[in-house]
C-alpha cells in the first residue's frame, strides 16, 4: 500500500482532523457499483457528522452545460471559457454545485482547500460569461454523501477508497478520463499493478 495513502490515513484520524479537501479515489473494491474509477473531491467531513463531496471525472456532455446555461438565461459561454460539466454524484442529480478556483468568490463561496471553492449559487457562471468569473470552473450535477461514520467505514473495512491530496490539475483537469490514473499516481500507486487486495497495514 501507497506510503502517502496511509499517511494521509494517519492524519485523518488525529483529533480535530478531517477528510475535507483531499480526493478519494475509487479502489478496485468499486469496481462492480457506479462509483468505479471514480475520483471524488471531498468538500465537507466531520467523524460524528458525515460526509460530502463531488465525482470529478465522469464527464457530461456539453450539451448538458448548454441546457444548463438556457435555462439560466446566460447563453454560451465564450470559446476560451474553462467551465466543465460532470455528474457530480447520485444525490440531487439536478441541482448544480460549482466547485471553482479562488480567484473568484462571494460570501456565500465556501473555500474547501489552497486554491478550490465551492458555490451553491450559479452566478458564477453568469460571471463566466460576462467575463469575471473564476480561472478555473466546474460545474457539478448532483453530489455524493454519507452518514456519520459511514465513509469511515467503506474506507476502514472494506477497502472502498484510497485517499489523495487534491489539486487544481486533477479537479480542473480537461482529460476527465485520466483523473483517477493521476490520483493513484500522486499517492505512487500503478493502476496496473493495483488489484483487489487493497489493504492499509
Amino acid at each position: 500500500m501507497a506510503l502517502k495513502h496511509i499517511s494521509l490515513l494517519r492524519q485523518s484520524t488525529q483529533p480535530g482532523q478531517s477528510l475535507t479537501g483531499l480526493l478519494l479515489v475509487a479502489s478496485p473494491a468499486l469496481a462492480d457499483t457506479p462509483f468505479a474509477r471514480s475520483v471524488i473531491y471531498l468538500c465537507a467531513h466531520a467523524h460524528d457528522g458525515g460526509a460530502m463531496g463531488f465525482v470529478v471525472n465522469h464527464r457530461l456532455p456539453k450539451a448538458a452545460l448548454d441546457e444548463v446555461l438556457d435555462q439560466l438565461e446566460i447563453g454560451q459561454l465564450p470559446p476560451h471559457s474553462r467551465v466543465g460539466i460532470c455528474a457530480g454524484g447520485p444525490v440531487e442529480e439536478t441541482r448544480g454545485f460549482v466547485l471553482h478556483s479562488t480567484d473568484w468568490k462571494t460570501e456565500g463561496s465556501l473555500v474547501v482547500g489552497d486554491d478550490i471553492a465551492l458555490s451553491a449559487s450559479l452566478d458564477v457562471l453568469k460571471e463566466s460569461m460576462a467575463g469575471r468569473g473564476p480561472r478555473d470552473a466546474l460545474l457539478a450535477m448532483g453530489h455524493a454523501s454519507w452518514g456519520a461514520g459511514q465513509l469511515e467505514e467503506e474506507i476502514f473495512r472494506h477497502d472502498a477508497w484510497l485517499l489523495a491530496p487534491a489539486s487544481r490539475e486533477i479537479v480542473f483537469g480537461a482529460d476527465y478520463a485520466a483523473k483517477w490514473r493521476q490520483a493513484l499516481a500522486s499517492i505512487d500507486l500503478d493502476p496496473v499493478r493495483l488489484t483487489g487486495q487493497t489493504g492499509h497495514a
